[in-house]
């Protein structure tokens, strides 16, 4: 009689952790894709800050090569103004007989003649930079057409993503409500505390090499062994999450996956 009583409560204390598992296993699926949900926007502001990022460098590129063309245009028209000087102080050259006159309209011709050449280098130097600068505007063109193409495709895949997860979300919640009436209370009331009061929500840890999920410290040899006899629930001193066994914890991990896919 009395081990049959033994036998119950180890069933019973089984049946808990069974239930307390799969809790856990909804809530962190759950955590997962509201995370997921929040973190969609930032990705899609990061993309479309960059896609900005990138125009605004192209609007950049055009005001430089629309800057060197102007300069152009006024090089030409220096060099204009300066060859009608030529022509007009070479018809008054024709006409000179001082020396001293003479002189002067030769410089005169020489300098525009300079100025002619200064105007041709600076030409010559601003098409470099132009040929330049257009190279540089079809990469970023081609950069900046990639790009949206690929937000094109990432909105897509993400709200695909989002519509699905919206499914198996309503799906969990619909599961924690049956798993949730399966426990007591007083029990349920515990699991949401710890939950609450530890790192990623993690009430229930399964147990590892002798150590909890996620923590480095082992627990002792002795309360292993009550672990393993699934006798009573057991709490990390630690942590202070329950324990759970690894064997138990892949069982219902397992049974869990199953149950998402139908």
């Amino acid at each position: 009689m009395k081990k049959d009583k033994i036998q119950v409560a180890a069933v019973s204390v089984v049946d808990k952790l069974r239930i307390l598992y799969n809790l856990q296993l909804i809530d962190s699926r759950v955590d997962e894709i509201r995370i997921f949900r929040v973190n969609v926007p930032m990705e899609i502001n990061s993309l479309e800050k960059e896609l900005d990022e990138i125009r605004k460098k192209l609007e950049n590129i055009y005001e430089e090569i629309s800057f060197l063309k102007k300069e152009i245009d006024k090089q030409n028209k220096d060099t204009k103004s300066s060859e009608l000087m030529i022509k007009k102080y070479e018809k008054q050259r024709n006409g000179i007989k001082n020396n001293k006159e003479l002189y002067y309209i030769d410089k005169e011709i020489d300098y525009q003649k300079l100025e002619i050449q200064l105007s041709k280098k600076k030409i010559k130097e601003f098409n470099i930079k132009i040929r330049k600068k257009e190279d540089l505007l079809n990469d970023n063109k081609n950069i900046l057409k990639n790009k949206e193409e690929h937000l094109f495709h990432k909105k897509k895949e993400l709200n695909k993503i989002l519509s699905e997860n919206d499914k198996e979300e309503k799906i969990l919640l619909d599961q924690y409500k049956v798993f949730s009436k399966k426990v007591d209370h007083v029990l349920l009331k515990t699991y949401l505390k710890i939950r609450k009061g530890v790192k990623n929500g993690v009430a229930i840890a399964p147990v590892q090499r002798g150590a909890p999920l996620g923590s480095y410290l082992a627990i002792t040899p002795q309360k292993y062994s009550e672990l393993m006899q699934r006798n009573k629930l057991l709490i990390d001193e630690h942590s202070g999450r329950i324990l759970i066994d690894a064997e138990l914890a892949e069982e219902e991990r397992k049974s869990f996956v199953v149950s998402l896919k139908k």
